[in-house]
């Protein structure tokens, strides 16, 4: 492991300084380009999460206004919906509307 450079302080016209290498010095300004990068992207990243955010949202809004469900019940996207025959498709088993919600469920709770 690298030794951690130990500044050098100095008095320079009666201020308190710390003297760098131009080694060290160069090394400071990369570690900043590197740190400005790196916070560039988290800064994309946090964006980008709560537009995923909005929009499950904004799905999940959709799904609990969109009346009654395949059972006849109201849609609500905290309660799974029981599946009437007529509703269910042959290849997922129930409606679309009610897989997204139990999928927008899924992936809200925080303990999954």
């Amino acid at each position: 492991m690298a030794k951690t450079p130990q500044p050098r302080h100095i008095t320079l016209g009666g201020r308190d300084a710390v003297a760098l290498t131009r080694e060290e010095f160069d090394q400071l300004i990369a570690s900043r380009r590197q740190i400005g990068g790196q916070s560039a992207r988290v800064r994309v990243l946090a964006q980008q999460a709560k537009r995923t955010e909005r929009l499950l949202h904004d799905l999940e809004a959709l799904i609990a206004s969109q009346g009654e469900d395949c059972s006849g019940q109201v849609h609500t996207s905290s309660t799974p919906c029981a599946e009437s025959p007529s509703a269910q498709t042959s290849a997922a088993g129930s409606c679309l509307r009610c897989e997204l919600a139990a999928l927008l469920r899924r992936h809200r709770d925080p303990a999954s």
